[in-house]
């Protein structure tokens, strides 16, 4: 089954593209939930007009995201913590308190857009994180967890 995605879905797809999924997955979920509708002739057919007109604001946005990953790139965050005596945090770090870092270093960034290897850190030390910036434009921002 082709549908049209309405919203990002991750490991589908990105907002507006084309993508075929199997019936039940496209049926009983995508398209309740609003992330998807049909790709239909005359659905494809809008599609590619609204696509068309799209194109000069998405490369506009695309040239802006290649900028900040390139600020990005320069960037070494420290996330203060509180952690025992020996190296364990007390709670954990995520994708929130980067995006809190981020702000304080004058970049900001949706948290949605950030990914970590692991799920959350509990243990200080370097990491690193991953940020879709747009699609195709990923930039690694390595940070570390000190304790206050």
């Amino acid at each position: 089954m082709e549908i049209i995605l309405i919203k990002d879905v991750p490991n589908l797809g990105l907002k507006n593209e084309v993508v075929t999924v199997k019936n039940g997955y496209g049926e009983n979920y995508l398209i309740p939930q609003g992330f998807a509708i049909i790709a239909t002739a005359s659905a494809k057919k809008q599609h590619e007009e609204t696509m068309k007109q799209r194109a000069h604001k998405e490369e506009k946005i695309k040239n802006e995201a290649i900028e900040m990953a390139a600020k990005l790139e320069n960037v070494t965050l420290s996330i203060a913590t509180k952690a025992s005596a020996t190296g364990k945090i007390f709670g954990s770090v995520n994708t929130i308190q980067i995006a809190e870092s981020l702000a304080k270093a004058g970049y900001e960034i949706d948290r949605h857009k950030i990914t970590l290897k692991e799920n959350s850190i509990k243990e200080l030390g370097s990491y690193s994180c991953k940020i879709t910036l747009y699609k195709g434009v990923v930039v690694n921002v390595p940070f570390e967890v000190v304790a206050e």
